[in-house]
């Protein structure tokens, strides 16, 4: 069966959604057609090649002009005037549950006049969301607009900050499935909603391409090189892992770390750097694309994470895959897939010294045991996190083929 599906996201594509990318791709090795639909970042900076490509097949929101979207919701006001009250019912509802003014979620509303003349045009069935904040509220206004049902991912922070104040509980009542990618993800969203609305939680893994894993990969020499990928924002905790190479250094331990990434805390980083007299030690490179994330993780020893909060990181998957182990806090879905001593070594999260201490096991490693441990990651992440089969998931949902239970 031909299946034609809409992939809303608040900003597509994005230096930090390539997973949103390698899972559209697979559902249309499967077959499927894909509507991409972005709210904004038409104009945003990319890195990847693959992205200046996805930006082509892209639909820009907020691009097409406010005319436009006020045209858009007047169309639908004088043709659907019951269905367009009911949506304008449901705005004021989700403004007394947010922190956001009423002219936010009036915008949300207005987007989803404009994306739904979209989905009837190009006979859309099913509209797919990523991430539970703006893009699902969006979603589920072109459900209270139009008969194409929906559903959404929920990764990690939109899951855990202030879920109460994004109408969450509406949003999920509202949709026909919604997607997690860990079973951690899973149980937080049962916190949120009732138990009658519990058999629509899914759990769907990000995953990878087949090429993700290399069988030239496994480390040639141990190098004492660790690498950390991902924005440089609080949430990360990257300030945690430089006071914990300081710790490590005063031990009279060494490591040379690469950090990949930018965002808004890269001056405090590099004044941190400074400040610890780690400019031998650390490294920024800024921002990467794909081929050149996996040369660095290559290069590399072992990935260090030191997040405050996290679902789970797709840059954990990528490092497995390429059999190199990791270093990283006890949070989220996390300890799903990494194995502490099997896998990597895993430590409380935000804990500066128990971070050096996991950098110390790791430094005592040899390279016959950290060569295993790789091997080790790489089974399980093979065995967990294929796209093709998260793919796959994902159209049995949609279609109706997978069981909506516990």
């Amino acid at each position: 069966m031909k299946i034609r599906v809409a992939y809303l996201v608040n900003q597509y594509p994005s230096v930090s959604h390539t997973f949103i990318r390698r899972e559209i791709h697979a559902l249309e090795r499967l077959g499927v057609t894909v509507l991409r639909i972005s709210l904004s970042g038409k104009d945003v900076p990319l890195v990847d090649d693959l992205d200046y490509s996805e930006r082509t097949l892209t639909r820009y929101v907020l691009a097409t002009g406010y005319r436009r979207l006020i045209g858009a919701f007047a169309w639908r006001l004088i043709g659907q005037p019951r269905a367009t009250i009911s949506a304008l019912k449901l705005a004021l509802n989700m403004w007394r549950q947010s922190n956001r003014s009423l002219i936010f979620h009036f915008a949300y509303l207005v987007e989803a006049c404009m994306i739904v003349k979209w989905l009837e045009a190009e006979k859309i069935q099913h509209l797919h969301a990523h991430f539970c904040t703006n893009s699902a509220e969006v979603a589920m206004q072109c459900r209270q607009l139009s008969t194409v049902p929906y559903s959404f991912t929920a990764h990690g922070s939109d899951i855990v900050d202030r879920p109460t104040l994004e109408g969450l509980s509406d949003k999920i009542s509202r949709a026909k499935f919604v997607a997690t990618v860990c079973s951690f993800g899973r149980s937080q969203l049962f916190r949120w909603i009732p138990f009658e609305s519990w058999n629509k939680i899914k759990v769907v893994r990000c995953g990878l391409e087949t090429e993700a894993w290399s069988q030239s990969s496994t480390l040639p020499v141990k190098s004492q090189r660790i690498v950390c990928i991902g924005r440089l924002s609080k949430e990360k905790g990257q300030a945690v892992l430089l006071e914990a190479i300081k710790m490590l250094k005063a031990r009279g331990q060494s490591v040379h770390l690469t950090l990949v990434g930018d965002g808004p805390m890269r001056g405090e980083i590099e004044e941190l750097r400074e400040r610890y007299a780690l400019n031998n030690e650390v490294v920024l490179t800024g921002s990467l694309d794909s081929t050149q994330v996996r040369q660095v993780i290559l290069n590399s020893d072992a990935l260090v994470l030191s997040s405050l909060s996290e679902g789970l990181p797709v840059v954990i998957m990528e490092a497995m895959a390429l059999k190199r182990a990791v270093i990283a806090p006890y949070l989220g879905g996390i300890p799903e897939l990494v194995s502490h001593g099997t896998t990597g070594w895993l430590f409380p999260a935000g804990d500066c010294s128990a971070l050096a201490d996991a950098m110390c096991e790791f430094i005592a490693t040899d390279l016959t045991r950290l060569q295993s441990m790789g091997e080790n990651a790489e089974r399980r992440v093979r065995t967990l996190h294929s796209i093709d089969d998260s793919a796959r998931h994902l159209v049995d949902l949609i279609t109706n083929k997978s069981p909506i239970q516990l």
